[in-house]
């Protein structure tokens, strides 16, 4: 299966960049895992429609859709403690 490229929505970008260092890290390198086939690694359809999804990363937990057309995941929110 081909890599996804992996790119940020305005609000998850922001929420990614203010990670510290310890979080941000694993985080960065579980998305690079995701990449490689976003409909796996633990990740739900939100309901009910395939490309848009839910899944922990790192103990991140973040929603994207998927664009099969363009191998490209969008992550549009980022949520961590």
């Amino acid at each position: 299966m081909s890599r996804y490229r992996v790119q940020y929505a305005p609000p998850a970008d922001a929420a990614r960049r203010s990670m510290p260092a310890a979080v941000r890290a694993p985080f960065d390198a579980g998305m690079t895992r995701l990449a490689g086939d976003p409909y796996a690694h633990g990740s739900t359809p939100i309901k009910g429609e395939q490309d848009r999804r839910e899944a922990t990363v790192a103990g991140v937990v973040i929603r994207y859709y998927v664009a099969k057309a363009v191998l490209m995941v969008t992550v549009v929110r980022i949520v961590y403690v």
